[in-house]
Order: C-alpha cells, then sequence, then structure tokens
C-alpha cells in the first residue's frame, strides 16, 4: 500500500520506545519504517521482523548521534524521509541541514528554525516580539560578570546565570547575593564552554516554587499553526519531568486563554514547521513566563493525544510532507483529563539507581482508560547504554480524580520481576494528599520523600 501521507519508506533514527511510538503510526497509515539501531539494540523486541540498519556500536556517539552515518543508512535503505524522534538528533540543526543536503525530508521544522530557537537570547527576543511574557533578566547576551552583577541588582536576587548555548540543567548557576555572581559567573561559563563549546551567558530573575507548564504547538509551511492545550509538568526530579497532566489543575483560565492564543501567533511568526513545544514558568501572580521552546516532539505528547484525540506523529508526517494541517483551531475539541507516568529501570529506594537487566516477567493490565507505550517484552534485556525508560503509562478520565484512579489501579496491576521500577514511587505520588490536592511546585516531589 502506497504511503498516503507522501512517504513510502521512512528512516526511524532513534530507538527503544521513541521508535516504537513512529512505527505504530507507520503501520497505521501504511508506510514502511526502517529503524537504525545500534548493536546492542539489533535484537530488541521493536525491531523483530522489521527492516533495520545496524549503525555502530552500542556507544550512542558512534551510532544513534552519528550524524553522517544515519543519513548514510537512511539513503542506503531507500527511504526518502527520516523522523528523529525526541533526543538524539531530533534538535541537531546541523542533521536537519544534511538530511535536506542529501535529498532527505527532516520530520521536523526548518534547520535555520531551530537554530534560532537553540540560541536563548534570540528565541526569547521572538518570543517577546510574538507578545509573550518573559522572565525578568538581561536584554541579551552578558558581556561579563560586572554587567551580570549590574542586571542582577535591577531585576532582585536570587538570580540564574544561564548558558546561551545550553540545555538540559548544564551551564547554569544560582547566585543568591551580589557577593555570589562573579563566582557563579565564572563557574557557569567555564562549564558551557566544556559543554557546549559556547561561554556566553545572560540572566533571569530565579523564581523558585512555581509549576512547570508546556504547550503543544502544531504549524504547516503555510503559516498556519494551532494549539493543542497545555501539559502541567510540575513533578520533577532533577529537571526530569516524571508526570505530567493536561490540563493543568491550578492554571487561571484567562491566563490559559491569553497564552495560548499568544503561542500560536508567535509560533507562526516564527516560520515554525511541525510540532513544537513552549515551556513556560508560572509563578507566584500565576502568570505563564515564557522560558524555552523544543523544536522537536515530547515525551509526554501522548497526553495531548488523548484529550484530542489527534495522532501527532501522522500530522508531523503529513506537514514534513507538504500538506497543510487538517486541524482548524475551532476544530480541536479537548475534553476530560489525561495523566502519564514515565516508568523507569531504577530503584527509587536506593537514589534511583539504574537497574538494567532482563525483564523475567512482564504483564500489562488491560485497562479501560488506560494506554501503554512500550518497546519492551518478557525476557528483553534493558541495556546500560541508554536512557533507562521502559515505558509510559497513560490514563485518562472525564475527570482528574477518575483519572489519578484509573491510573493507579494501571501500576498496581504492572508485574514486573528482574529489576526494579519507579512504578511503587508514581504509586505513592499519585495516592499522596499533596498531589491530589494539587499543592505542590517544582521543588519538590508530592508523597515522595526528598
Amino acid at each position: 500500500m502506497a504511503g498516503f501521507v507522501g512517504f513510502h519508506r521512512l528512516f526511524v533514527a532513534n530507538r527503544g520506545e521513541v521508535a516504537a511510538r513512529i512505527a505504530r503510526t507507520c503501520d497505521r497509515l501504511g508506510v514502511t519504517p526502517v529503524f537504525g539501531v545500534s548493536e546492542a539494540d539489533a535484537d530488541a523486541p521493536y525491531v523483530r521482523d522489521r527492516e533495520s540498519v545496524v549503525l555502530g556500536p552500542a556507544r550512542a556517539a558512534s551510532s544513534y548521534l552519528d550524524l553522517e552515518r544515519v543519513v548514510q543508512a537512511a539513503k542506503q535503505a531507500r527511504c526518502t524521509a527520516v523522523h528523529p524522534g525526541w533526543g538524539f538528533l531530533a534538535e541537531n540543526p546541523r542533521f536537519a541541514a544534511l538530511c535536506e543536503q542529501h535529498g532527505l525530508t527532516f520530520v521536523g521544522p526548518p534547520a535555520h528554525v531551530m537554530h534560532l530557537m537553540g540560541k536563548k537570547t534570540p528565541a526569547k527576543d521572538a518570543m517577546r516580539e510574538a507578545g509573550l511574557t518573559l522572565i525578568p533578566g538581561s536584554d541579551g547576551v552578558l558581556a561579563d560578570a560586572a554587567e551580570a552583577r549590574r542586571v542582577a541588582d535591577e531585576v532582585g536576587y536570587p538570580v540564574l546565570l544561564k548558558a546561551e548555548s545550553g540545555g538540559g540543567g548544564r551551564g547554569m548557576r544560582v547566585a543568591r547575593s551580589p557577593d555570589e555572581v562573579a563566582g557563579a559567573y565564572q563557574d557557569a561559563s567555564a562549564e558551557a564552554r566544556a559543554a557546549f563549546g559556547d561561554p556566553r551567558l545572560y540572566l533571569e530573575k530565579l523564581i523558585e516554587g512555581g509549576r512547570h507548564i508546556e504547550i503543544q504547538l502544531l504549524a504547516d509551511r503555510y503559516g498556519k499553526a494551532i494549539h493543542l492545550g497545555e501539559r502541567d509538568c510540575t513533578v520533577q526530579r532533577n529537571h526530569q519531568k516524571l508526570i505530567e497532566e493536561s490540563p493543568s489543575p491550578v492554571l487561571d483560565t484567562e491566563e490559559r486563554a491569553r497564552t495560548l492564543d499568544a503561542a500560536v501567533r508567535a509560533t507562526e511568526s516564527i516560520g515554525y514547521v511541525g510540532a513544537g513545544t513552549m515551556e513556560f514558568l508560572l509563578d507566584e501572580d500565576g502568570v505563564l513566563r515564557f522560558m524555552e521552546m523544543n523544536t522537536r516532539l515530547q515525551v509526554e505528547h501522548c497526553v495531548s493525544e488523548e484529550r484530542s484525540g489527534i495522532d501527532l506523529v501522522e500530522e508531523q508526517l503529513r506537514v514534513a510532507a507538504g500538506q497543510p494541517l487538517r486541524h482548524l483551531q475551532d476544530d480541536v475539541s479537548l475534553h476530560g483529563h489525561a495523566i502519564e507516568c514515565r516508568i523507569n529501570a531504577e530503584d527509587p529506594e536506593n537514589g534511583f539507581r539504574p537497574t538494567p537487566g532482563t525483564l523475567e516477567v512482564w504483564e500489562v493490565p488491560p485497562l479501560e482508560g488506560v494506554r501503554v507505550d512500550t518497546h519492551v517484552a518478557q525476557g528483553y534485556v534493558v541495556p546500560p547504554h541508554y536512557d533507562s525508560l521502559i515505558c509510559k503509562v497513560i490514563a485518562y478520565g472525564d475527570d482528574r480524580d477518575q483519572a489519578c484512579d484509573r491510573m493507579v489501579a494501571a501500576l498496581k496491576g504492572l508485574k514486573v520481576e528482574g529489576i526494579s521500577t519507579t512504578a511503587p514511587m508514581h504509586v505513592a505520588i499519585l495516592e499522596s494528599k499533596a498531589f491530589r490536592e494539587s499543592d505542590y511546585d517544582t521543588r519538590a516531589i508530592p508523597g515522595w520523600p526528598a
């Protein structure tokens, strides 16, 4: 069957649950997915009886992160498009440009837009011009520690020094008083140089105790964008999201509507194409302040899919094939409440120590309103080389309480033997009074010891 979205063969430049998720939509659309895999993943359940190309050794730098190898493999496999998933090369503008140079359609935004949003200061300027509210801070890149001190004195302490080309919490330092600015500047700049090859910094007022909110966006190449509502990702550990839900249980209706509209306008103004996410911090005054834009699909996109009924991978493929958005904003109807828990092969009782090994027992309960996205099966060996995610459990309900109850039932019914997982921690969170009453922020995990 010809791929009606415009592609017959799609190269999946990712692994694990990401690759399995993309393949599921491909199967439904009649598109043949071809997996790029490392030697460690060559016999994984999700590639059995599928077409795959071994990219290289287990080490990601020699396989999943090797731009030239991935492009060469896609061409040799006679694919016409590449889906990067999320993580690895998904936000690498060089990779997007390399794909286009070799006649491969990159399923994502244009390289120049990705580059713009990857640099924090130009991205913030673009969002400010589009009407989004920003966190107070420097107008751009800081010249030196003396300028950082001057700006910090203006916006008030504490402040956060951040890498201009950074991400993932690296190249960041907090200064809580004037005496700490010079040292924080030096440390953050050195770490940014080592991690990103760019020592430049900018400064923001540190907002402590906020809620992490993000907006799911879709845009086509004809200048049209829509949103699929917001997600609340406040439950985190070391800046890594643990639970996501939609809608946010604490966001004011007026602020939600104002920010959703502004996010769509901003997306259109920068010529964005494909699926993307804008991240915000909800401050103590109830104002959503723009932090950054992720130019890819997110791990937690499933939450928005469950509320909207829209397959985001399918929409990505259609947009990449040059089709206009199939949905106007008024056509998007968001219903009920959805929650996602990320289940990792980690021992939460032992400092979240990774627990690679063999899944001796793996059983997922079939429950109403519960979706499980995974790449594993009984007998699967969780490798030590990559992210330890083994599945995502998504529960949907008419309201938040029903979604929570269904999630708890699903997690308690999940049978896993051979490795430890974070499922018990998620149950403790979901059953806690703090979570049920939405009485928490980014500083602590509700229902779980610090």
